[in-house]
């Protein structure tokens, strides 16, 4: 086994315009001051990273590094969940997810498909610059306008939904393959790749990728009434990356899964910081380090209630708290009598 490593913290969420938010060096700075060890890094967010540049300068990626590991913290994984998302989009999202994309692409769905997808082969190669060995994003969708099966589903409409997508992702995945590094999509409401069953879906289409792995984040699975310990058992060999985030899920006779077009803080399955919702981390940490999980622990803030600063420091505490530093003995040594194959034939009366 292996202690997981953490705390970490996804910057996305406290980027902004002031500082110390305004850019790495000075955010760096205030995460270690929290207790941080690692920052995951949005590409998309130029304040962080200029990701083409990171992917064509090993110098560049180095000085990036340099930057972190000056603060005293490493880097744990890139992002580009955005970038992501536009690898598959349906053209009814053209409009909510043209922003994603730089001017020069939007309202042209081929040009900015074709800009996604050369972002996510930049990554691998920055990645693999930065000597990271992970990558986190999102799978996009073509099918989610129809995950609730009414009006009803044509005949091989998922069928040709997935093999569009593993078309997609497959040169994708074979570069990060090319540079040892593991693609871990964030299985996650509005991705065609949102549960356990279309996650093995896609990965049949993309015959079993070995670098098409997972981002693992409770909080979606709260949402969605899945059992997201038995998840870990089913898909633990393929769990690279751990976002530790909490939600909570608090039907009434007014409304349940789908929420109601309601707000996030009016909605019954909502966001919470760490250690304000109901997920079990206590039980995921000890799954996740019997199964040797040897990546890091990531916090992802996103609570609609709490101020982000004080969800960054107690999320620190949080995780470093229900990190398990494993065992290097049995704790039953003190009772062995020792062994050897004939003493065990005498135990065993042969």
């Amino acid at each position: 086994m292996k202690t997981i490593k953490g705390p970490g913290i996804f910057l996305a969420q406290f980027m902004g315009d002031k500082a110390p938010f305004n850019e790495l060096s000075s955010i760096c700075k205030w995460a270690a001051s929290l207790g941080f060890v690692g920052v995951q890094i949005p590409t998309w967010d130029s304040r962080c990273i200029d990701l083409q540049k990171a992917a064509e300068s090993k110098t560049y990626a180095d000085e990036i590094k340099g930057i972190v590991e000056s603060a005293g913290l490493q880097i744990t994984e890139l992002s580009t969940h955005l970038q992501g998302q536009l690898v598959a989009s349906h053209p009814a999202y053209d409009e909510l997810f043209d922003g994603f994309a730089p001017e020069y692409v939007r309202g042209n769905a081929k040009a900015r498909t074709e800009w996604a997808v050369q972002q996510l082969k930049y990554a691998a190669k920055a990645s693999a610059n930065l000597g990271l060995n992970a990558h986190a994003t999102f799978s996009g969708s073509l099918l989610w306008h129809t995950v609730y099966p009414w009006p009803q589903r044509p005949a091989g409409l998922v069928e040709t939904g997935f093999t569009e997508l593993a078309k997609r992702w497959t040169p994708i995945l074979n570069v990060f393959d090319e540079h040892g590094v593991d693609l871990c999509y964030e299985v996650h409401p509005g991705e065609d790749l949102h549960d356990g069953i279309s996650y093995e879906m896609f990965l049949e289409k993309t015959n079993n990728h070995k670098r098409a792995c997972l981002l693992y984040d409770p909080s979606h699975f709260v949402l969605q009434c899945l059992d997201y310990l038995s998840y870990i058992d089913h898909y633990h060999e393929r769990i690279k990356m751990f976002h530790v985030k909490d939600a909570e899920f608090n039907p009434s006779g007014k409304q349940g899964v789908y929420g109601g077009y309601q707000s996030w803080i009016n909605r019954a399955g909502r966001f919470r910081s760490l250690g304000d919702g109901q997920v079990d981390f206590s039980s995921i940490f000890s799954k996740l380090t019997a199964y040797d999980y040897s990546g890091w622990a990531v916090m992802e803030w996103e609570c609609a209630i709490k101020h982000p600063e004080d969800g960054a420091r107690e999320g620190a505490i949080v995780i470093k708290d229900h990190i398990i530093r494993v065992t290097e003995k049995a704790f039953d040594d003190f009772a062995g009598t020792g062994s050897d194959e004939e003493f065990n034939k005498k135990i065993l009366g042969i």
